[in-house]
Parts: C-alpha cells; sequence; structure tokens
C-alpha cells in the first residue's frame, strides 16, 4: 500500500522547521523514519507534510559538560562510537548496541526514538532509569522535561504538537554507579518482550543509596519498578536483597499479555530481568560477584 499524498519539507534550520510545524497542525517530524514510514503506507498515518529534521546539524553530536548532553538527531550508531558516550554514561552505550540491526542503528535516533514512545522500545526505559532530561522547543521557547514526567501511554508523551525535541541530557555515570540492560527480545523484530534497565548508586560500604529500574515491554509505557526500587534503598547489595527487590519488580504494574508473551510470563520475565540487571550492576560498582548474605 502506498501512503497518501503530502508535501515534504526539508529545513535546514531549527526556527526554519518549527515555522512549519506551527504552520500546519497536520505535519509529523521525520527523523529515522523507521516508525512512521511503515505507519504511512499502512495509512495509520496520514500526515499533509512531512518535515524531515536530518538537514539541522545543531539537533546532531554529543558533548561533555559534566554530564552528556545528546543532540536529538544523533543516530544510535554515532552514539555507539561516541567515546564521550562510553566513558560517561555506559548503560546508554551499552542499550543502543542491542537495538534492532545495523541498518536501524545507522538510521534511528534517539529523539525520535523518545518522541514515538513505543511501549517495547529499549531506549525508553534506559531514559527513564537514568534519570534524563527532554528539551523541546516550540515558537514560544524552550522547556525541560524530566524523564520522570515524559511518557504518558501507548505512543503518548507530554509534547505539545508545535514542539520539537532538540536535546537529551545525562548525569555521568561512574565510580560508584552501576548499570545495567538486560532484555529477552523477539527473535524477528528484536524488539523487547520485556526489558529492564537497571542505575544503582552504592556507597563504600556497598550500601545502596539511590536505585532506579525501569521496564518496557510490560505495560503501556515505560515504567518505574519502584517498590523494587525501595527494597535496595538504605541497604546492602547482596544477593539476598538483589532476591528480595527482583521479587518485588512488578508490583503496582498493569503487565500486558498478548500474542507474543502472556502476562504471566510477562511478569515472570520481568522479575528475571531485573535480578540479572542488578547483579551486573552490583559487579560494575564493584568489580566481583555478589555474595549471599
Amino acid at each position: 500500500m502506498f501512503p497518501n499524498h503530502f508535501a515534504f519539507h526539508q529545513p535546514t534550520s531549527l526556527e526554519e522547521a518549527l515555522s512549519l510545524l506551527s504552520g500546519d497542525p497536520d505535519a509529523k517530524l521525520l527523523a529515522g523514519g523507521h516508525s512512521l514510514i511503515p505507519a504511512m503506507k499502512l495509512r495509520l498515518a496520514a500526515p499533509t507534510s512531512l518535515i524531515d529534521l536530518g538537514n539541522i546539524n545543531k539537533l546532531r553530536g554529543v558533548t561533555a559538560n559534566g554530564g552528556v548532553t545528546v543532540g536529538a538527531m544523533t543516530t544510535y550508531k554515532e552514539i555507539m562510537e561516541s567515546n564521550v558516550v562510553r566513558d560517561v554514561i555506559p548503560l546508554l552505550h551499552e542499550a543502543v548496541g542491542v537495538v534492532g540491526d545495523p541498518q536501524v542503528r545507522a538510521r534511528g535516533t534517539l529523539g525520535g526514538s523518545l518522541a514515538h514512545a513505543d511501549p517495547a522500545a529499549d531506549l525508553t526505559a534506559v531514559f527513564l532509569a537514568m534519570g534524563g532530561e527532554v528539551v523541546a522547543v516550540s515558537k514560544n521557547g524552550a522547556r525541560t522535561i524530566a524523564a520522570d514526567d515524559f511518557f504518558v501511554d501507548l505512543w503518548t508523551t507530554v509534547l505539545r504538537p508545535d514542539e520539537i525535541i532538540t536535546e537529551l541530557k545525562f548525569a555521568a555515570q561512574g565510580g560508584s554507579i552501576g548499570t545495567s540492560y538486560q532484555k529477552y527480545e523477539h527473535p524477528a523484530s528484536g524488539y523487547a518482550v520485556v526489558g529492564v534497565a537497571v542505575v544503582v548508586s552504592l556507597d563504600t560500604s556497598n550500601t545502596c543509596t539511590r536505585a532506579r529500574i525501569a521496564v518496557t515491554g510490560a505495560t503501556s509505557k515505560a515504567t518505574r519498578a519502584m517498590p523494587a526500587e525501595g527494597a535496595l534503598t538504605g541497604r546492602s547489595l547482596s544477593e539476598v536483597t538483589i532476591d528480595s527487590a527482583a521479587a518485588q519488580a512488578t508490583e503496582g504494574l498493569s503487565i500486558n499479555g498478548d500474542y507474543f508473551a502472556s502476562e504471566e510470563y510477562r511478569g515472570h520475565l520481568v522479575r528475571v530481568l531485573t535480578r540479572r540487571a542488578l547483579l551486573q550492576a552490583s559487579r560494575a560498582v564493584t568489580g566481583q560477584d555478589t555474595n549471599q548474605g
């Protein structure tokens, strides 16, 4: 099937893109196109115009500034090849390496993935676990949106129709911070049947001072497993503590069941992957396997 007729724009500046967007309420922004173009071919999406952001250079690149700022149109491949990302925010570096295949990683963008808010996307959970920030711009100015406030529901965010994501901001991860992303993927598409991202901070006595655990693929949006986080905070990160936290990872979550996995199986995967991610995050900090205790 072919898409409906549409106008195609290739602005070279953010100002031009914002002007085009504000002038057409039925326009869509084009980033990597892996989600939008197939939807248009099936006529599930029928924009009157496409605004391709690929020629706006200021939307690309990685900058170290205490933390890390990633341009919204930076591709997964560019993120994988960034030494700054690898050294300062290794969780993002790890996660982009398991997104799709080389063709997807060469074209897909971080901003596009977050804006699309696919409930089975890898990077929504990673972004949430990292406590990142979205910078969104409209003709009326810019605003910064915390990860905890960004995702609303299935394919829905708090972005307004006239806003464009320009960059994503992340705090540095290093020293006493351990991270991991674990997923059980669909064998054909590579999408996460379930994925779990973990960020834990430990003090010198191996006590967890802060934990963020985010789940994708199991619910209608990327969601934090707060009871599991609470089971870790203030406790030594032992195998017993990790097992207890993993057992609570599905508490309060509305787990989905479908053709690919039942509600019960997805819940099981959330708990198993939470345990794996926490063990890996602990090893990343301590350099050794977590002891029973």
